[in-house]
């Protein structure tokens, strides 16, 4: 082919490739804008659920100052084993008993002179979280843990052992606060709400904690009320608008 008709081929084709991809996105323009967009509405919403609390939780611990990091190991782990032998002898089971934190760290003294500081001796920490599977021995263990020498409770929790299950009519009950709220605010942009697109549920720890300063020994079984616990879910609903 000659070198002219050869080239005003190629541009033939090229001119036909354009007008061709032109044409192309015109159509993919003229669908785009022809093709409806969904139009929906999202809604959070929570639901509660009342639950008595069946068992609890307790972190106590032992806290040993002395002259010598070796005094006060020693003399904190004499307390510690006489605490963890009561609770057994208690009824705890060991697997319910779990050492949850030991520290050893120096005590120093420091001067408002601009001395620099001095050690003063050692201090050792060792706590442990029991679980109580009987809450009416709540108060027995806590005198127990106290009279055994423990000198810290830092924290008790009840538990709901079934909170999942019993969970359920919270859940129930968020799904319709979602429905009853999209549904109001569909009606106030004169839509209706449509099929559900999407539900999602927000996951976070629950469970009340009250917490206890230092105790000295105690006379009589500590009094505990259980209370009951409120039990949250709450969600995320998307719905297609009619």
């Amino acid at each position: 082919m000659p070198t002219a008709l050869r080239s005003r081929f190629l541009v033939s084709a090229l001119s036909g490739a354009v007008v061709t991809g032109f044409l192309m996105a015109q159509a993919t323009g003229l669908q785009a804008q022809q093709m409806p967009i969904e139009r929906s509405i999202t809604v959070s919403a929570t639901g509660t659920a009342e639950a008595e609390p069946d068992s609890a939780r307790i972190t106590s611990g032992v806290t040993t100052e002395a002259k010598t990091a070796r005094e006060a190991l020693t003399g904190n782990s004499e307390t510690m084993s006489k605490v963890i032998s009561e609770l057994k002898a208690k009824g705890i089971n060991p697997k319910d008993i779990q050492t949850a934190a030991f520290n050893v760290e120096p005590v120093m003294d420091y001067s408002k002179d601009g001395q620099p500081p001095q050690l003063r001796g050692y201090r050792v920490t060792n706590q442990v979280v029991v679980y109580v599977r009987v809450l009416d021995k709540l108060g027995e263990v806590l005198d127990e843990i106290v009279s055994a020498g423990a000198n810290q409770i830092q924290g008790l929790s009840f538990v709901v052992s079934k909170e999942d299950t019993l969970k359920d009519d919270a859940r129930k009950e968020a799904i319709a606060n979602a429905l009853r709220r999209a549904k109001l605010l569909a009606a106030a942009a004169g839509a209706e709400v449509g099929n559900v697109l999407q539900i999602s549920e927000e996951t976070q720890a629950t469970g009340p904690v009250t917490y206890a300063p230092r105790l000295a020994k105690a006379e009589m079984s500590v009094p505990i009320e259980a209370g009951t616990s409120t039990l949250e879910a709450r969600v995320t609903v998307t719905w297609a608008l009619k």
